[in-house]
């Protein structure tokens, strides 16, 4: 995505608890949260528009809700497939892992 001139965003959009990905102010993905008590967020489902499969989109997403989630120094719990996957693909995650 070096080449990629898009503007690329993803916010936490607590109204209704999912980080939503824009590519040029369009909503393109979100990752679904919820916040089983404090301190602990579940990240449940993660989609990308089909026409944006491929490009690198969800591991931007997932890396922006990861890094979210340790700023504000809570835990944790990859529900979603793809966000599992990612944290065991990426080491500087685990320790955000909730452990059970």
């Amino acid at each position: 995505m070096s080449e990629d001139s898009r503007r690329i965003e993803v916010v936490d959009n607590t109204d209704e608890q999912r980080y939503d990905l824009t590519v040029d102010g369009e909503l393109s993905g979100s990752i679904v949260y919820r916040d089983p008590r404090p301190g602990v967020r579940q990240l449940v489902h993660t989609e990308v528009r089909p026409e944006l499969s491929g490009q690198g989109l969800a591991s931007v997403l997932a890396r922006a809700a990861l890094d979210d989630i340790r700023a504000k120094g809570w835990k944790v719990v990859p529900t979603c497939p793809y966000v599992a996957s990612y944290v065991q693909k990426h080491d500087e995650y685990e320790a955000l892992v909730l452990e059970r």
